[in-house]
């Protein structure tokens, strides 16, 4: 069965085809057969109660130095057939929420949209991971800088964020005592109008932060461990934190096995837990990564998986 797979991105012209797991998808779904669209940049519409895009044909190589090619723009009308991936990366504002409005549209006229719309605006990536408590280290989330001062004091050290952030942006470890403190809680919470997320501190971070992927609520048998460089806290690799394939551990498929039956409830196929230690610290939905990483160092072809999930669903009208 010949699909049509819809893509929302960032600009195409701007990823690198060597980590884009986007990318991945896109070669793998070119590989089956599947028409390939993308989607303009900022070109989701609805008229009349029925949803749209600009889109134009799309071709993907794998070439570094020419990874693609479009054809014209043309307005296309969701519908039956169609997998769409939303793949924008963060942050999930305004913007955002209404491109996932409008793709809940395109799901009710019969495309699959991977992720879920629903799911997209109701986890947000930091608070979902508290929706399994027995996985996480202390934490707290809240607006009150005393509040979260003595949280810091309580735990000694702590990682301070946003709850709107990614790739390691605007992100703190503060002891407690530390005298700049409670200017990093005025910037983070904007004296007061933002919530923020401060968590206790984990010193196995030295060992890497690790993305494990869920497909359809199944673990991939392997992690990407962000490990920090140099003077860096954060594992990141946006943050410059540098990548190592490793096997699951029984913690991290205990983990799994606790989020991922929700996550395949909720409609979520493609999911990044982050994992320091024995600890998840956040729940990835929105366009998690890793995949071309893990893809070289262990031979694997995790998209296959993915594309496996949606052309099933897809055969048995579950969209």
């Amino acid at each position: 069965m010949q699909l049509d797979i819809v893509v929302v991105m960032d600009p195409i012209s701007g990823i690198k085809p060597a980590k884009d797991t986007t990318f991945a998808m896109l070669l793998e779904g070119q590989r089956r057969g599947h028409r390939l669209h993308y989607v303009r940049p900022g070109s989701l519409s609805l008229r009349d109660g029925r949803a749209s895009a600009i889109a134009a044909p799309l071709q993907v190589r794998d070439d570094p130095a020419d990874w693609f090619s479009l054809d014209t723009f043309v307005e296309l009308p969701f519908g039956p057939g169609q997998a769409v991936l939303m793949r924008t990366d963060p942050p999930v504002d305004e913007n955002y929420l209404h491109d996932t409005q409008l793709l809940d549209f395109a799901r009710r006229q019969g495309a699959l949209v991977v992720n879920d719309p629903r799911g997209l605006r109701d986890f947000n990536e930091k608070l979902a991971a508290l929706e399994f408590p027995e996985c996480c280290p202390p934490t707290l989330v809240s607006r009150d800088a005393a509040t979260l001062k003595a949280f810091v004091n309580e735990q000694g050290q702590a990682v301070l964020k946003p709850l709107d952030g990614m790739g390691g942006r605007s992100i703190f470890r503060a002891a407690a005592g530390e005298p700049n403190l409670n200017v990093i809680l005025e910037t983070l919470t904007d004296g007061g109008r933002n919530l923020a997320m401060a968590q206790r501190y984990l010193p196995e971070i030295v060992d890497g932060d690790k993305r494990v992927l869920l497909i359809d609520g199944e673990p991939v048998d392997y992690a990407l461990a962000r490990i920090p460089q140099g003077d860096e806290f954060r594992g990141n690799l946006a943050a410059g934190g540098r990548g190592e394939g490793r096997p699951l551990s029984e913690r991290d498929r205990w983990i799994a096995a606790r989020v991922g039956p929700e996550m395949k409830r909720r409609g979520m196929l493609f999911v990044g837990l982050d994992v320091i230690g024995d600890w998840m610290t956040e729940l990835n939905v929105t366009s998690p990564t890793g995949v071309r990483e893990l893809d070289k160092q262990f031979g694997l072809n995790i998209a296959a998986r993915l594309f496996d999930v949606i052309e099933a669903r897809m055969s048995t009208g579950d969209a």
